[in-house]
């Protein structure tokens, strides 16, 4: 007689019982199964009777993981998974779910664990995520006023050209208006090369992407609803 496969079957198999959280959404209960296989499986393949080798090799076998963990993280497409529907949903709490409390850090454990949390929390903080882009590339834009008045200046002459544009009618003359507007994005790929708009630009990705890689790889993947934390009486 043959059972249909129950996922709390201790005879199930572990690739099929990860694919079953995967595709269930429970990714914290896989993402606390890889922490904890990958720990066992180091204190295991470094065991020994010497108590000072033990001590040794545990400790070059944890920095060495690290070290390529760290590494693997430069490897990753954080956007692999993003759809544009992720953005569509309400931008999650700052406090409790994208800062989260002291207990929702932890080193990824191996470079599987880094690269699920990584596409999960991307996905999951999409928004949160673009919001420090907007803050950093202001606070960028803040301390290079040059480039601030640049893009104001851009911004600027779209916006007259638009009105000229709809004032004398060039939507009548086609040849006329794309010759204009030629023009109009020559003279703003000028205005943003001398007023260093690009490097404005270029240091806020950068940081954004460092902290977003960051974040998203430390960060231990929260439940979809998480129970709010009152006082224990």
């Amino acid at each position: 007689m043959v059972f249909s496969s129950n996922p709390l079957s201790l005879s199930l198999p572990e690739p099929a019982f990860e694919s079953w959280l995967r595709d269930s959404g429970y990714l914290e209960i896989l993402d606390h199964r890889t922490a904890t296989t990958t720990t066992t499986t180091t204190t295991t393949s470094t065991n020994s009777d010497d108590p000072s080798s033990f001590t040794s090799s545990t400790t070059t076998s944890l920095l060495l993981s690290h070290i390529g963990t760290s590494l693997s993280l430069f490897t990753l497409n954080p956007f692999s998974k993003l759809t544009p529907d992720d953005f569509s949903d309400q931008t999650p709490s700052w406090t409790h779910r994208f800062f989260g409390f002291c207990d929702s850090y932890s080193f990824p454990s191996s470079p599987a664990q880094a690269r699920l949390r990584v596409h999960e929390n991307v996905k999951r903080y999409c928004r949160n995520y673009a919001t420090l882009f907007i803050i950093f590339f202001a606070c960028t834009l803040y301390q290079m006023p040059l480039a601030l008045v640049g893009l104001i200046s851009c911004l600027a002459l779209w916006d007259v050209f638009k009105f000229c544009g709809d004032k004398w009618g060039l939507d009548h003359h086609p040849v006329v208006r794309q010759c204009l507007v030629r023009i109009a994005q020559c003279v703003t790929a000028v205005i943003l090369i001398y007023s260093n708009v690009q490097m404005a630009m270029f240091c806020a990705l950068g940081i954004s992407y460092a902290g977003m890689l960051f974040h998203a790889a430390f960060r231990k993947l929260a439940p979809a609803k998480q129970p709010s934390r009152g006082r224990s009486k």
